[in-house]
């Protein structure tokens, strides 16, 4: 196998659910006109920062980053959903916001709080962090033997923030914030390394 030598992932934009304060993880949202937006502002914002087209394509299988991922390439290109680059499962959580999470559910609130970041924390009726960091660790490695030859200026991804900064830490070691319609570019052979993170400025304004 040929490993690809740039590698782009890319969040989905903004969604009618409000990814931008609800932790939507499983819950399957559309996006909104604003995500739209911001995702022909990426696409323009990609050609400027490399030349060429994509090629291949992949992404998650839910429909925020699936749309993304057609604004983002020609509509006749080929797109691989990743089943594994789902994101993680919220729980309790899903689809509220932190305070509404605090409000509603004090004693998880409270324990989530306190662990967070642990590598073993189980959201309450949800995923387990470190099962979620080896699910999208097969998911990489079924991506990267996917590749093959690439044909394309780079290989894309569109995804989730955890998703995202889960691949790009284990392959750079970087823990990039991932805010939504932002750009990480990585350039790799024999080991990868982060040439871009967190690129957001062609987001200004929209």
């Amino acid at each position: 196998m040929t490993k690809p030598t740039t590698f782009v992932l890319v969040r989905h934009g903004e969604t009618e659910g409000n990814s931008s304060i609800r932790y939507h993880g499983v819950t399957d949202v559309l996006l909104s006109d604003l995500g739209r937006a911001q995702m022909r502002a990426t696409r323009a914002a990609l050609q400027q920062h490399i030349a060429g087209d994509p090629a291949p394509i992949f992404a998650s299988p839910l429909l925020r980053a699936i749309e993304s991922a057609r604004l983002l390439a020609s509509k006749t290109a080929d797109l691989t959903p990743i089943e594994e680059f789902r994101e993680i499962n919220f729980g309790l959580f899903e689809g509220l916001t932190a305070e509404e999470i605090r409000d509603r559910h004090p004693a998880e609130h409270r324990r989530w709080m306190q662990a967070r970041f642990a590598p073993d924390f189980t959201f309450p009726g949800g995923e387990n962090r470190r099962e979620f960091t080896a699910r999208v660790a097969r998911g990489l490695e079924r991506m990267l033997a996917l590749c093959g030859d690439a044909t394309g200026a780079y290989v894309l991804l569109v995804a989730h923030r955890g998703v995202i900064r889960t691949i790009v830490n284990q392959l750079t070691g970087a823990e990039p914030l991932v805010e939504l319609g932002s750009i990480q570019i990585l350039q790799g052979d024999s080991a990868w390394r982060a040439e871009h993170l967190d690129l957001i400025d062609h987001l200004r304004g929209i």
